[in-house]
């Protein structure tokens, strides 16, 4: 879905930028330079928001490797 509005961003900044070339108008550029620089926030965006699902799936492992390790803990009998 991400691609899918980056994908929508960009075209529509390439050819916002391109009308307002060849028609010489100057709001249109600048509407095609925001929709490039969104493109891009967006881009940025997506890829900070996936790091950080990585490290919640590498603390979640984590926790587990410790909370199994206490549940063997608990488990093994004492040793006298």
């Amino acid at each position: 879905m991400t691609w899918v509005a980056v994908g929508c961003l960009t075209l529509d900044g390439v050819l916002l930028g391109l009308a307002g070339y060849w028609g010489r108008r100057s709001g249109l550029v600048l509407g095609g330079l925001i929709c490039l620089v969104l493109a891009l926030g967006t881009v940025y965006l997506w890829r900070r928001h996936q790091r950080t699902l990585d490290e919640l799936r590498r603390a979640r492992r984590e926790v587990a490797d410790e909370a199994r390790a206490l549940r063997e803990l608990v488990r093994r009998p004492p040793s006298v």
